[in-house]
């Protein structure tokens, strides 16, 4: 047991422990259901297909780029699925309006989700109970990933979390 703490203790002072703060969505909303604007368009839902606004404040210290993804670890793939991934967002931006991943600020970069899709993807469920969609911002320590648009969801997040100073998430569900 104290080798055990003392690896974890050796982490985190290696690592760093990533700190919060704060996201906040006028679409989204902890524990709530997504809106028909952020569901798909595609395999037979009949949603908006709409990135949903997105806004964030008091990143840690050191903050050089965002990442933002949308994620449903309910997917009946065994590895989840990934609907956005949105990268090397610069820095100063604390906000992305309803619709930006169809256009993202300059410099930012988006991968093709778990759809073949580039961009954003609602969520299109199979009938069942509700899934959960976690929209996350982390904040990083590097002004770029060093990836490009053909990452994948797994690479990025992958990148990510090595590159991770904090991170905020609102978890919202959807059912059909």
């Amino acid at each position: 047991m104290k080798l055990y703490i003392i690896a974890v203790a050796a982490s985190l002072l290696i690592c760093g422990a990533a700190q919060a703060f704060d996201l906040k969505s006028t679409d989204l909303t902890e524990g709530g259901t997504l809106k028909i604007d952020q569901v798909s368009n595609i395999f037979g839902c009949k949603g908006g297909n709409i990135s949903p606004e997105m806004s964030w404040s008091d990143p840690p210290e050191g903050t050089k780029s965002f990442a933002v993804t949308l994620y449903d670890p309910d997917a009946p793939t065994g590895s989840g699925f990934w609907h956005w991934s949105a990268f090397d967002i610069p820095a100063s931006v604390m906000s992305l309006p309803r619709g930006a991943a169809s256009s993202m600020p300059a410099g930012a970069l988006q991968s093709k989700g778990d759809a073949g899709i580039t961009g954003y993807t609602g969520a299109c469920p199979p009938p069942g109970p509700p899934h959960r969609y976690i929209l996350t911002v982390k904040a990083l320590k590097v002004e770029k990933l060093g990836l490009d648009a053909t990452a994948s969801g797994a690479l990025i997040g992958f990148m990510t979390n090595a590159n991770k100073l904090g991170e905020a998430s609102i978890t919202a569900t959807y059912g059909q």
